[in-house]
């Protein structure tokens, strides 16, 4: 019994394992000359690059799902497929791989300083980026979990590379320490999900637990309440991942901690790849079970933005800032798929609510690195009369905070707030789309108070030219600006 491989279908993946390799053996044996840093970080644009191709082919393709690492038809009754491709899968892959871009981008000004070995660096990222395009297309819990891990276990390694600096040392241990302990979780609700179901394939999963299929663990009527335990703690793992409250405690020290391309990969990539991984698992592993998960994750999206924004209130530093505004914007994210049975566009407005947001903070992180270089501590106060002394950066700062306020004109934020507050109206929990409008507001005040920090003059200073920095500016801030001209091409393309 052989499988069938249909390598077009995994070549995205595919394509970054084989420039992982490549890396590897580059930095082994090329000279350790500067110009070293430069071939390496091409050839990994240049890998990502070929991967966002076969993406972008595998959409142009169209037609029915693609699906590879099946069981043969002559032992299932029906399809059963571990890998597949479809519209999920591609805006994931390509939100990933467009991000990867801007994170190598910033990654090229971080190692240009030198103490990080930067053969490991663009290896162990490329090793999460083929985790993160890996996972949206996982269609068994055996494959998701894996995949999840290649997202995690890098990053560890990742956030660890400042030799010598404390903070980096302590946040890499926080941040294995809570990712071990989530993990674990995770893989108890899978066992008992497992040993009730008979099953790992999430569309098998969803019969059995929806009353379709008989459960082959379970020899009484209806289904026995360790369902109820297994769905909590799959709940739970995924909820550290995305850094949800009550799981959201990790969040400030690794972001700041860690090399900020790091943390911006944290942001967008990792936070990507759980939220895809949440979405599979729950709509299509778990939907007959939609009536036990629905209401916590309704009451963990309240929490989370909540308490992401008043946190991100008493920050006066500009990444731990930003960290908890990505723990407000988890909340925004989780809220639709507290509706995600009942509401046909929730899965769409959450998907679309995660590209724009993927912009906005990438642009943000962009700019933090380019002030960082100059300002040790980079704080808030850091940023008083950027728009002065850096006109192209205070502008492009600027724009990314009064989105992600939702405040025009950076009107791709505001449509993003639009899409979800729709989908919650809808789907008949008005509480929670009241609990964010109101969580709206209150970001309101520390958008504003850092934007107008941007405009008030302050003693002049000046910035290296950092060519990198400048081009992954340009292209966060040039998506944000077209997702404002022109929000429909998110849904279009997410819907």
């Amino acid at each position: 019994m052989i499988q069938q491989i249909d390598y077009f279908v995994i070549a995205p993946p595919l394509v970054l394992a084989l420039v992982a390799g490549l890396v590897v053996l580059l930095d082994a044996f090329l000279p350790a000359r500067p110009r070293t840093k430069t071939t390496l970080a091409l050839v990994t644009l240049a890998g990502i690059l070929v991967s966002l191709g076969f993406v972008a082919a595998q959409a142009i393709r169209g037609g029915p799902p693609q699906s590879t690492f099946c069981v043969p038809p002559h032992l299932a009754a029906q399809q059963l497929c571990s890998f597949v491709v479809d519209g999920f899968t591609l805006v994931f892959a390509g939100l990933v791989l467009v991000a990867a871009l801007v994170v190598v981008l910033m990654s090229m000004t971080e190692l240009a300083g030198g103490g990080i070995p930067v053969g490991e660096w663009y290896f162990l990222l490329l090793c999460t980026l083929i985790g993160a395009i890996t996972l949206p297309a996982s269609r068994d819990l055996i494959m998701l979990v894996v995949a999840l891990e290649l997202v995690s276990l890098p990053v560890f390694a990742l956030t660890a590379m400042k030799r010598y600096d404390g903070r980096s040392s302590e946040a890499a241990v926080k941040l294995f320490v809570m990712s071990v302990v989530s993990t674990a979780v995770m893989l108890f609700g899978v066992s008992l999900l497992y040993g009730i179901a008979g099953t790992v394939y999430l569309s098998r999963l969803a019969e059995v637990l929806g009353g379709q299929a008989p459960a082959p663990g379970w020899a009484g009527p209806g289904l026995p309440s360790v369902v109820t335990v297994g769905v909590v703690l799959v709940l739970a793992g995924f909820a550290f991942k995305i850094a949800a409250v009550p799981f959201h405690s990790w969040a400030a020290d690794v972001y700041q901690g860690a090399p900020i391309p790091v943390a911006a990969l944290l942001s967008v990539v990792s936070k990507a790849a759980g939220f895809a991984g949440l979405i599979l698992v729950l709509v299509t592993g778990l939907s007959g079970q939609a009536a036990t998960w629905a209401p916590i994750v309704g009451i963990l999206a309240a929490l989370t933005m909540t308490v992401g924004n008043l946190l991100a209130m008493r920050q006066r530093s500009a990444v731990r800032l930003l960290a908890w505004s990505s723990v407000a914007q988890s909340g925004y994210v989780l809220a639709p798929l507290a509706v995600a049975v009942t509401a046909p566009g929730a899965i769409s407005a959450a998907t679309a609510y995660l590209v724009i947001y993927a912009a906005m903070n990438l642009g943000a992180f962009a700019v933090v690195l380019l002030v960082s270089r100059t300002a040790g501590r980079n704080e808030l106060d850091d940023y008083r009369g950027l728009a002065f002394r850096s006109p192209a950066a205070g502008v492009a700062l600027a724009f990314c905070l009064v989105c992600l306020a939702g405040l025009p004109p950076g009107l791709a934020g505001l449509f993003a707030k639009v899409f979800v507050f729709r989908e919650l109206v809808e789907g008949g929990i008005g509480w929670l789309a009241v609990v964010m409008a109101v969580n709206t507001v209150i970001g309101l005040y520390y958008y504003i108070a850092w934007t107008a920090r941007l405009f008030t003059p302050s003693a002049p200073s000046a910035h290296r030219p950092l060519p990198m920095t400048w081009l992954a500016i340009g292209l966060a801030l040039g998506v944000a600006v077209l997702f404002s001209v022109a929000p429909q091409l998110v849904l279009d393309v997410t819907g």
